[in-house]
């Protein structure tokens, strides 16, 4: 089953976010965000109108990743 975008988009950010070792409070420091708005993204209920592109190049530049990097397919919608 295909993914809501919002979904896929909070779950590669917690990834990446994981991966470089920060919490999301320090995620929220890094962009200005608050800590409830990156918590919010993250979440699996992430809602249409959560973010737009502009939040998204703010948290992929925090982050060090390209914005691409957070629309890739999670690993369990991989085919092998």
């Amino acid at each position: 089953m295909e993914k809501d975008i919002y979904y896929l988009v909070g779950q590669n950010i917690k990834k990446q976010r994981k991966l470089k070792g920060l919490t999301q409070l320090q995620l929220a420091n890094k962009t200005f965000f608050s800590y409830e708005f990156i918590r919010k993204i993250e979440s699996k209920s992430a809602c249409r109108n959560t973010f737009s592109l502009d939040t998204l190049s703010k948290i992929a530049l925090a982050l060090g990743v390209d914005i691409r990097l957070l629309f890739d397919p999670l690993d369990d919608d991989k085919m092998a």
